[in-house]
């Protein structure tokens, strides 16, 4: 038998193995790194788009709600004797503002100088679980509702 001539031999025709100084080395675990990373910032954004959504859905109902606890707030006086429906401005201001502080949410309220309209503005701040790690701390939601009085007749 012939001794081996390559310095990491030859064994009948075979390409010599690849050792500590060869090419390809660690490819796969750069490669894997990468896709984890990647598949971390979509899950990232899947969990926290999702919740932001849901943060997005529950200032609606909050604003919704707070305009039509001020809604039944109407004065009652011109109610009764039929010459129209109009909030109390005040009692409008103060039910919405008991609903917010009831569900833990910060806003504004507006009623018309006629007290036919009311507006809510609800804002609310959404902390991120995973997005926090990529450099997005704070999120901002905001939602508005607006209710408007109609009297409507019975008897018609």
């Amino acid at each position: 038998m012939e001794p081996c001539s390559s310095p990491l031999g030859r064994i009948r025709g075979r390409p010599p193995r690849r050792g500590a100084r060869g090419g390809d080395e660690g490819s796969v675990t750069l490669y894997f790194i990468g896709f984890a990373v990647v598949m971390l910032l979509l899950l990232a954004v899947l969990v926290d788009g999702g919740r932001l959504m849901m943060a997005d859905a529950d200032a609606d109902d909050i604003a919704a709600e707070a305009a039509r606890a001020a809604g039944q707030e109407v004065n009652g006086p011109d109610a009764i004797t039929g010459e129209g429906t109009r909030a109390d401005p005040q009692k409008a201001v103060a039910a919405a503002q008991a609903f917010l502080a009831d569900a833990g949410a910060k806003g504004s309220v507006w009623v018309a100088g006629d007290g036919q309209s009311i507006t809510i503005t609800v804002h609310d701040t959404y902390n991120p679980l995973l997005l926090g790690g990529f450099g997005y701390s704070r999120m901002q939601v905001a939602a508005q509702a607006d209710v408007t009085l109609v009297r409507t007749d019975p008897g018609a």
